[in-house]
């Protein structure tokens, strides 16, 4: 398929998505959005992708949505567009998603990142919420994921402030994992995701989805989860593999069974 708004390639078991408007610092369109998490499930259902990269450019990951879309809407135009259902979709992907990140990181931006599982950010990264400033609120997980991650009282300053954080703060906040250069954020994401790509797939896989039920659950109920899953990669291929090969002294090679 042919996209407009992004770009894709692989590269030794990793998939790269990049968005792809750099002349509106990549402004999150309907279509974009759409072409994105179409690719994002091609690479999920796909066996030779085993981690996602989503990255943008220097200047800007994405400086938010693209306003031409919505200045002239009503809101049963955007209640009936049912817009964000397609966002829903991004935390269905089982395989780790890693967010390479420059620029301006605002906005939709802001919240695309946010559904990444790991963030690499370079030191440029202008990382925030201004919806305030356009009459609005986040729609896409603005005010969920940022209130889990950073907690109340700073989602509050920034949300209703609208005014950003730099990548060394978004790092104290947990936000992202590491801040690197800007000449060395890509790279460095693409490192860290081959690295991953090296892992059985079924537990990576796994091990995501048990570190988000640890958020959803209580203690012992995720314990409970986090058991059975264990149990159940006993059950692979993969597990007998990665042990047979730490007893020979041998690189193990996982296929993902």
């Amino acid at each position: 398929m042919a996209y407009e708004y992004i770009s894709v390639a692989s590269e030794d078991g990793v998939g790269i998505i990049t968005l792809n408007r750099p002349k509106i610092l990549n402004a999150l369109n309907l279509q974009l959005i759409d072409e994105l998490v179409d690719q994002l499930e091609q690479m999920d259902r796909d066996p030779d992708i085993r981690v996602i990269i989503l990255t943008g450019n220097a200047r800007a990951f994405a400086a938010g949505a693209d306003i031409n879309e919505m200045v002239e809407a009503s809101a049963i135009d955007i209640m009936k567009r049912n817009q964000f259902a397609v966002w829903d979709r991004i935390s269905l992907i089982s395989k780790p998603i890693i967010g390479a990140v420059s620029g301006f990181v605002l906005g939709g931006g802001c919240e695309l990142m946010m559904n990444c599982d790991i963030v690499i950010a370079s030191e440029t990264a202008v990382i925030g919420q201004p919806e305030i400033k356009l009459g609005v609120m986040p729609g896409a997980g603005g005010t969920q994921r940022l209130t889990r991650v950073v907690g109340e009282r700073k989602a509050l300053e920034m949300l209703l402030t609208g005014e950003p954080i730099s990548a060394k703060e978004a790092l104290k906040y947990g936000l992202v994992n590491r801040v690197v250069p800007v000449e060395a954020y890509y790279q460095e994401a693409l490192k860290l995701a081959k690295q991953i790509a090296q892992q059985p797939p079924l537990a990576v896989q796994v091990i995501k989805k048990s570190v988000y039920k640890a958020g959803d659950l209580a203690l012992q109920e995720g314990m409970d989860y986090e058991r059975n899953s264990f149990y159940l990669l006993l059950a692979s291929e993969d597990r007998k593999e990665g042990m047979q090969a730490f007893l020979e002294k041998r690189k193990p090679r996982f296929m993902g069974h």
